[in-house]
């Protein structure tokens, strides 16, 4: 071994320490703090989306705009889904107050942590239905969809969910859910 090696391996030594320690350090962030980012990211996504379906009913509390009324569909929306969606099999006149719903319902419980991995599984649906025949192009932005709504399914909504409670009470001696 030369003099002129030994520094430079001190140098890999500790550079590889140094990497491997904050690859330790980042493997300590808490599946439940991903989860609860991602539960509200994704339903702020879906509710957004509903939102722009529905009115007379506004909640945004990012915007604070608040408006407790009688949700009805917008004049606008069974249009959009007869001639921009194109949906095959579902007439938009089903197919409008479906998704309005569902864009609604599935965002609350996945938000709240209720009924997380079906409400997951529903909006996947819903996202692999919009990719494959609504807007194929729009991939990069679905598969950041896909893949918050599959670490939810794959792994729960963690912690601070009410189905983390539910199973906690139900399931002493089980394994919770999540």
């Amino acid at each position: 071994m030369t003099t002129a090696t030994a520094p430079s391996r001190a140098n890999a030594s500790w550079l590889e320490s140094l990497i491997g320690a904050l690859i330790g350090l980042l493997a300590r962030i808490p599946d439940s703090l991903i989860a609860l980012i991602g539960r509200f990211s994704i339903a702020a996504v879906f509710w957004k989306s509903g939102q722009t379906k529905v009115q007379g009913f506004a909640i945004d509390i990012v915007s604070g705009e608040f408006q407790f009324g009688v949700p009805r569909l917008s004049d606008s929306v069974v249009a959009l889904f007869r001639d921009e969606y194109h949906l095959p099999l579902v007439p938009p006149e089903l197919a409008a107050p479906m998704a309005a719903f569902a864009e609604h319902l599935f965002p609350l419980l996945i938000l709240v942590g209720l009924a997380t991995r079906f409400s997951a599984v529903a909006l996947l649906v819903m996202t692999l239905t919009i990719q494959l025949l609504v807007y194929p192009d729009a991939y990069p932005t679905h598969g950041v969809w896909a893949t918050v709504l599959l670490f939810l399914i794959a792994r729960g909504p963690g912690l601070f969910s009410l189905d983390h409670l539910i199973a906690r009470q139900q399931f002493r001696h089980a394994k919770p859910w999540n």
